[in-house]
């Protein structure tokens, strides 16, 4: 898959995630197979005005390129500036766009799914933010109740000149709610010439193939059945080679990724108590006994504590 000059080794992408796609989880996704791997989502204002939060968001390492930087935002002068911020301190290999996210604090700044209020200044966004930039910008939008109307605001941000369009297949106040229209998704990959790729309800290796064959998409993006649950890129894209499943992985392989997680934040100086409760719970989703895990997890003290939870559960 290639997005404008940018030659991915596959089409399995890992989608930006609040509170999850930090470096180490996008570390154990890109070792698993993720053709591509996002930042969390990364607020102009706060890189402008040198926010310690928001730049922690963006820290890298060479191990984990190709990767892309994910900025919301509500102005395309805004947008155009924390672009220019990123390709100078920051160098991603592309930046993509949030015009999709729901979240009501989001939308209330004007940012993310807000924008698709007006598509004329999502078009504005892409072609001040490609001023800003020498790598691909794409876009990543929710779909409208109106398919034509969808069809409409992706052929702008194409002529406007974003590389690729990651289309999540629900529109902005279905929320996360209903099941993702993927028909939409195929309208947009007959409408458009730069890759289409799609996003929602890609859960796990059949849904993976079927949405590609429905839609006849680029590459296809994977967002909640990642987390807690990276080996989900090395089972869906060994499953699209070769039609054959791999066997389920017993607790104490899940539980090595977890451990492999804490290391990779120990060496990158992010551990922190709030996200390594969040990422040990996610870790322990689908085991046998995980309910009773979690409880503990959740009255865990501090980080040390939580280890030992997490480490008494290895049989």
């Amino acid at each position: 898959m290639q997005i404008g000059r940018l030659k991915l080794h596959g089409n399995i992408l890992l989608a930006p995630m609040a509170d999850v796609t930090n470096l180490p989880f996008r570390l154990l996704c890109k070792k698993y197979g993720a053709a591509l791997v996002y930042t969390e989502m990364v607020d102009a204002d706060g890189l402008i005005y040198h926010s310690r939060k928001t730049i922690s968001r963006i820290a890298s390492c060479k191990d984990e390129q190709p990767f892309g930087i994910q900025l919301s935002g509500s102005s395309a002068k805004g947008l155009n500036l924390a672009a220019r911020i990123v390709k100078e301190q920051h160098g991603p290999d592309l930046i993509d766009i949030n015009f999709g996210c729901p979240a009501r604090h989001i939308v209330k700044k004007g940012c993310g799914a807000a924008l698709m209020n007006d598509p004329q200044l999502m078009a504005d966004i892409v072609g001040q933010v490609l001023d800003a930039v020498s790598v691909p910008v794409t876009a990543k939008l929710r779909v409208y109740d109106n398919v034509d109307r969808t069809l409409k605001v992706v052929r702008m941000l194409e002529d406007a000149g974003a590389s690729a369009i990651t289309v999540h297949a629900r529109t902005r106040h279905q929320n996360y709610a209903h099941k993702a229209n993927w028909d939409v998704i195929g309208a947009v990959r007959k409408e458009l010439s730069i890759p289409v790729i799609a996003n929602g309800d890609i859960a796990d290796e059949l849904s993976a193939q079927t949405v590609l064959e429905q839609t006849h998409c680029d590459g296809i993006m994977i967002g909640r059945a990642a987390i807690g649950n990276p080996y989900i890129f090395r089972q869906i894209g060994h499953y699209l080679q070769t039609g054959e499943f791999l066997r389920s992985r017993d607790v104490n392989e899940q539980l090595d990724d977890f451990f492999e997680y804490m290391e990779l934040a120990g060496k990158y100086e992010m551990l922190d108590y709030a996200g390594v409760k969040l990422h040990a719970k996610w870790f322990t989703r689908g085991m046998e006994g995980g309910r009773q895990l979690r409880t503990k997890i959740n009255a865990a003290g501090d980080i040390d504590e939580v280890i030992r939870i997490m480490a008494g559960f290895i049989s």
